[in-house]
């Protein structure tokens, strides 16, 4: 264990001189390594991260998460230099739109609002009228003066929000995340059964069916919160399993069980210290986009954060 416990702070070590010697900064999503989130400078989910890269004061930031979140990050930041340490982990769901589906909604519709989840390509993105991230989705939609809304790539998210809004006419498309659309209904009444005092969080990731049992949906973010504030003890949680990381450094005393058993996104578990090591001394993993096409993709995540403030 103190051989472990010294690797580790050797690879610290050498990351805080790599970050003082480039001038970086390191970003990391709740779902990564826990080891990762330790030693990052900002963890947060999808919109703190994108929220948070425009504030940033360094020449370099090192994004710990999936393709399209270093995506965002160069977005912002065009002058900055984006490193992804696992230039492999990408997000199935970010690819479950087409850029001709969207074409051929925009002639079916006159006044229709492509509203793009941050969780996507930036060719989608630039292509769409305005992102949103599961924290201000709702509130950026009600927004819109758009009665139409083709809500890309999430099914599941889209479907959370357009209950919420009957007065709009949403179009749905089938995109999803594995993680939480895997989960079933019967697997959280099974989890509460076993606790009947839990409280059941869900992100709006997960199908209708399963935000359907919840006591609390919510962001990522917003889960961390809600069970930090809350006087229950116990609590079920429907999202990627790398939040319990947040969730018992806040809250040693309470105790936090998963909903299935499949709830881990292998994309986000690539990163490590050894790979932010050689992003940070070689260079690797940089974010690359032609000017004109970032720009274009610029727009609708400035949008999200102009109507999120």
């Amino acid at each position: 264990m103190s051989e472990m416990i010294q690797g580790f702070e050797a690879l610290q070590t050498r990351i805080e001189e790599l970050k003082k010697e480039k001038n970086a900064v390191i970003m990391a999503h709740y779902y990564v390594p826990d080891e990762v989130q330790d030693i990052a400078d900002y963890v947060g989910d999808s919109y703190f991260l994108s929220d948070q890269a425009t504030k940033i004061d360094a020449d370099v930031i090192v994004l710990c998460g999936v393709e399209f979140m270093g995506e965002s990050a160069k977005i912002l930041n065009p002058g900055k230099t984006v490193l992804l340490p696992a230039p492999d982990a990408d997000c199935p769901m970010a690819h479950m739109a087409e850029v001709d589906r969207i074409l051929e909604v925009r002639e079916e519709y006159e006044d229709v609002a492509v509203v793009c989840y941050v969780n996507s390509t930036a060719e989608l993105k630039a292509n769409s009228d305005v992102c949103v991230t599961s924290s201000n989705a709702e509130k950026i939609v009600a927004a819109l003066p758009n009665k139409n809304i083709f809500f890309i790539p999430d099914q599941n998210l889209a479907h959370y929000i357009a209950d919420k809004m009957p007065e709009k006419n949403f179009i749905f498309n089938d995109g999803y995340c594995h993680v939480h659309h895997s989960l079933r209904p019967e697997q959280v009444m099974e989890a509460k059964a076993a606790r009947p005092e839990a409280k059941v969080l869900v992100h709006p990731e997960c199908k209708p069916s399963v935000t359907a049992l919840a006591d609390y949906i919510g962001s990522t973010s917003g889960i961390i919160n809600y069970a930090t504030n809350s006087d229950a003890k116990e609590f079920i949680i429907s999202t990627e399993m790398g939040v319990f990381h947040e969730l018992q450094k806040r809250n040693p005393d309470k105790k936090f069980f998963v909903a299935g058993n499949m709830q881990i996104c292998p994309n986000m578990k690539k990163i490590s210290l050894e790979k932010i090591i050689t992003a940070l001394e070689e260079g690797k993993g940089a974010v690359e986009m032609a000017p004109e096409f970032m720009q274009k993709a610029l727009a609708p995540m400035e949008r999200m954060l102009e109507l999120s403030k």
